[in-house]
């Protein structure tokens, strides 16, 4: 299902972009993707942020650096019912929180983590908002990715935190890939970063 109005919990249901130049990503993303990334009546009470259209419908944020040496990044956002439960859950599993279970407005709740290896993520619950309203075509976001230098830990971490389920599949390119799922549902990948032999400096990660 392309359009959405409503994630299961557990399923990534939105990304956005960290950027220290608006309209410069704007210029970029929106001849790539045919995106509109207009400044919005609320951008400014909500730190510059910004919601990326296609077609009238949002596919994406986009909002400024919020600190000195933040690089510019994509972070991926899992839906919740109870951002306070999960949160505390997150910490007795492993993780670290970032930012604090706090609202946005009337769309909803919204904390930032890392994983026990350090990958940055976020959660939503849902209130006015649930997320992308248009996935899985082209132009939107149609997977999820995590990169783990141990994906014990983290099949262990994510099973405990959101209820995955995890199936393995052959890979060429990375041996074995993983695939999470939310009951019969697929709702990401993870892959084994040294079966690629990725640089030790590149740390844990979410892919969009």
């Amino acid at each position: 299902m392309s359009e959405r109005t409503s994630y299961a919990p557990g399923t990534p249901c939105w990304v956005d972009l960290a950027t220290p130049d608006l309209e410069a990503a704007e210029k970029f993303y929106g001849p790539l993707f045919g995106w509109e990334i207009p400044e919005l009546p609320n951008s400014a009470e909500m730190g510059g942020y910004r919601r990326a259209k296609l077609g009238g419908k949002d596919v994406a944020g986009a909002m400024p650096l919020m600190q000195e040496g933040q690089p510019s990044a994509w972070s991926t956002y899992i839906s919740v019912d109870d951002a306070d439960a999960i949160a505390r859950a997150i910490q007795e599993n492993g993780g670290t929180m970032i930012a604090e279970p706090m609202a946005v407005a009337s769309y909803g709740r919204l904390a930032i983590f890392t994983d026990p290896e350090g990958a940055f993520f976020g959660i939503w619950e849902p209130a006015d908002f649930a997320g992308a309203e248009l996935v899985n075509e082209p132009g939107t976001f149609g997977w999820n990715e995590l990169g783990t230098r141990d994906p014990a830990v983290a099949k262990q971490f994510y099973g405990a935190v959101f209820g995955w389920e995890f199936d393995e599949e052959p890979s060429d390119r990375v041996g074995t890939y993983t695939i999470a799922k939310v009951g019969d549902a697929m709702v990401a990948g993870m892959i084994d970063m040294n079966a690629l032999e990725m640089p030790a400096e590149i740390p844990a990660n979410w892919l969009v």
